[in-house]
């Protein structure tokens, strides 16, 4: 990672972890993807925007493996997605072959701009929805 996008990385996810993300979850219709936590086991919720596309929901992470929730999922696939407020359980696969470009342009335009916008390493994850 290059200087630039190193401090890129830091204030991006320093203003997101201490301002949007405690502010979004609380919102009813946001996208929340639940991890459980690689050292202390307890369960991690990330807004995330995404799409459901029959059995499977897609969204790309904007840091790729450097990304926490991304490195939660390594650890134990076994995630959670809150959509239109209800939960729903499956399991995340990281597809790094994928085009994560050409997948943002499939998802909610704002969001995908913000990562497109924001990201240093996109990353394209499926979660395969059990329930």
């Amino acid at each position: 990672m290059t200087r630039n996008n190193e401090i890129k990385h830091r204030v991006v996810t320093s203003f997101q972890r201490r301002i949007v993300n405690p502010l979004t979850v609380r919102l009813p219709t946001q996208v929340l993807l639940e991890t459980t936590g690689r050292s202390s086991g307890l369960p991690r919720r990330t807004p995330i925007g995404g799409r459901r596309t029959g059995r499977e929901f897609w969204f790309v992470s904007e840091y790729g493996e450097k990304s926490q929730y991304v490195r939660n999922i390594k650890a134990d696939p076994r995630v959670r997605v809150r959509i239109n407020g209800r939960w729903h359980s499956g399991t995340a696969q990281l597809i790094p072959q994928d085009d994560s470009r050409a997948r943002l342009r499939t998802l909610s335009r704002f969001n995908s701009a913000a990562v497109r916008a924001l990201g240093t390493h996109l990353l394209t994850v499926r979660v395969d929805l059990t329930d």
